[in-house]
């Protein structure tokens, strides 16, 4: 198989891996362990993209502790010394303290020293859902060193040489990287000990145990190596089965907990909130904006999802009435909700925000929750328009749109409309805009004239 090679980024910048293994112990149900990590833990790292790339679960492929691992792409590893990861374990969550007591986990903080991969490989963490589940795999090596003055040159050596030379010639082969314990790890619990150790990844289907590997590991070369300057190995077997995003989207985990109120969780900063059928989270973009979303309906991993936009200075909770239907009658979807920009945190310096910021806010959520293509898409007004919009940008991530009460360009009177309601909100300056200067325009507008007044629309908030 033809590959390329690389090696580590430049001076500015010292890559590596936050490495964890992990063993639930009896006493903690897995329905709450996938629960916890998969909605609070690896979404809380995720949501810290300048240290963090990518975060990807992995489970044992034999009947054998530990059964489940984590890796985490560092981008620079001293970051992982600084407050803004640090706080993250010195301010667990109590559900957090309370489930990690129950599982024996071991963190090791590798730099990365050679990486080869197949010209035609992709990021990990721009697999589907779909494609996770054909069950990728990732050998995790361990080495340990003798005294030997040389052992550590003398092994990369071999192993840049000849030994990933050989092992991409295996059939499936993705990639091979190797690391080194990094300097980091005097907060991890090897500090002091150095030990090299491999990754290395294979499509579903591959030539594991065949001959190109056998032949990988029986040379004159590699037995001389292994004598002299090793002093132990440790290889285990992994199957990917969840890739993290900075988004909390596990509604099968949720809906597997026992009884249904094990699964009602909020954060102690109130950014996440769980129960069993539901997920209320937010996303920050990537300019500072927030998006709060609620994500609710079907748990099967693979449900079709349906998503809303609201119309202007609304809340998702417009839909709730239309939400409850659907949910009733198509048990089937998932739902997506979200607040458009504006109704919360807003980037700093203040930016403006157009039709194209709100339909990129629209696909960062999409991303973020590592939906592959929406079922459907509904917006009304400027969900509407956002909706059109999104269904034009990004053709291939929705299926179909409804879009509803907007248009596509704006008449002189609709023009003049804004212009009255800006005019309206600059005289007030910082004051509560009341009365005739504000909801009344909008009512008029809605009821016309005949209707104001009328018993069923009064005292309806617009």
């Amino acid at each position: 198989m033809a590959s390329s090679s690389s090696s580590s980024s430049g001076p500015a910048a010292a890559p590596g891996i936050l490495y964890v293994t992990m063993q639930p112990r009896p006493s903690l149900p897995l329905a709450d362990f996938h629960a916890w990590y998969n909605n609070e833990h690896g979404p809380t790292r995720l949501s810290l993209p300048s240290i963090f790339s990518n975060g990807l679960r992995y489970q044992n492929t034999a009947p054998a502790a530990p059964a489940y691992m984590a890796v985490y792409d560092v981008k620079h590893m001293p970051l992982l010394a600084t407050p803004t990861y640090t706080t993250l374990r010195a301010n667990r969550s109590p559900r957090e303290a309370a489930t990690i007591a129950h599982v024996d986990v071991h963190r090791s903080f590798y730099d990365l020293l050679h990486t080869r991969s197949a010209p035609s490989l992709q990021p990990i963490e721009s697999l589907s859902d779909k494609d996770v589940a054909e069950g990728y795999v990732t050998v995790a090596v361990e080495i340990s060193l003798t005294d030997e003055p040389a052992a550590g040159q003398e092994y990369q050596k071999w192993y840049v040489e000849e030994h990933v030379e050989l092992l991409a010639k295996v059939p499936g082969w993705r990639r091979s990287r190797l690391f080194r314990t990094s300097p980091a790890e005097t907060v991890g619990e090897d500090a002091g000990k150095t030990a090299y150790f491999c990754l290395h990844d294979y499509e579903p289907t591959n030539g594991l145990g065949g001959a190109e590997h056998a032949a990988s590991m029986d040379t004159p070369r590699r037995t001389a190596v292994f004598e002299r300057y090793v002093a132990a190995k440790a290889r285990t077997t992994y199957s990917l089965f969840y890739i993290f995003g900075p988004a909390s989207r596990d509604l099968h985990s949720l809906s597997q907990q026992l009884p249904p109120s094990a699964a009602t969780f909020t954060s102690p900063s109130g950014a996440i909130r769980t129960d069993s059928t539901s997920i209320t989270s937010r996303i920050t973009t990537s300019d500072g904006a927030l998006i709060p979303y609620r994500l609710e309906g079907s748990s099967a991993p693979d449900a079709p999802v349906v998503a809303f936009c609201n119309s202007l200075l609304t809340s998702y909770a417009m839909w709730d009435p239309l939400v409850a239907i659907l949910k009733r009658q198509r048990p089937d979807v998932r739902i997506l909700r979200y607040d458009t920009r504006g109704r919360h945190a807003v980037p700093r310096p203040h930016t403006s925000a157009s039709l194209d910021t709100v339909t990129s806010d629209l696909e960062a959520l999409r991303r973020a929750l590592r939906i592959d293509q929406l079922a459907c898409l509904v917006g009304v007004s400027m969900g509407g328009a956002t909706t059109l919009r999104y269904a034009l940008t990004y053709p291939a991530r929705v299926a179909r749109f409804v879009a509803a009460d907007f248009n596509c360009t704006s008449s002189a009177a609709n023009t003049q409309a804004w212009r009255d309601r800006i005019a309206v909100a600059r005289d007030a300056r910082d004051a509560v805009v009341r009365g005739p200067g504000a909801a009344d325009r909008g009512r008029g507008r809605w009821q016309g004239r005949a209707g104001q007044g009328h018993g069923r629309l009064q005292g309806l908030a617009w």
